[in-house]
């Protein structure tokens, strides 16, 4: 799994050896699973944090047909990556193997992603490994479709 990750002062990523299921938008803490982002004001961020900030927000345009909640906040993001070239790799899974967007969906996040001036390439690699669950949701994921645990 993934080791534990300090963020500074300055923005960063927070890597939890576990998933963290939670949002929190008052404090600018987002989560998409296995990572959190923290946000901050634009002119504090680095260049990497700013367009890591402007892929989410294009991330939560693409949604499971079946679902109405973007793949972002259901969790369906387990990794992403950016380079200071640009270049953008994101690892993501669907809520189940034989789900009917298998083919679509990763192209899909892959050219949106590719829309943002400041991104020079990017992979989307499917993994389903951890499975996905519903523990992956944010809490306004569980909200939106009424999931109480």
């Amino acid at each position: 799994m993934y080791q534990q990750k300090q963020v500074n002062k300055n923005g960063g990523i927070v890597i939890p050896d576990k998933p963290a299921p939670d949002l929190i938008r008052g404090s600018g803490i987002y989560n998409c699973g296995c990572r959190i982002e923290v946000r901050h004001d634009e002119e504090d961020m680095d260049n990497n944090t700013a367009l890591k900030n402007k892929i989410i927000t294009v991330l939560k345009t693409c949604y499971d047909p079946e679902i109405p909640v973007d793949i972002y906040e259901l969790g369906l993001i387990y990794n992403l990556e950016v380079q200071e070239n640009g270049a953008v790799e994101i690892q993501m899974t669907l809520t189940s193997p034989m789900c009917p967007v298998a083919e679509s969906l990763p192209p899909e996040v892959e050219s949106k992603v590719k829309t943002i001036p400041e991104v020079t390439a990017c992979r989307v690699e499917t993994v389903w490994d951890p499975p996905w669950s519903k523990d992956r949701m944010s809490e306004a994921a569980k909200l939106q479709l009424n999931i109480f645990d």
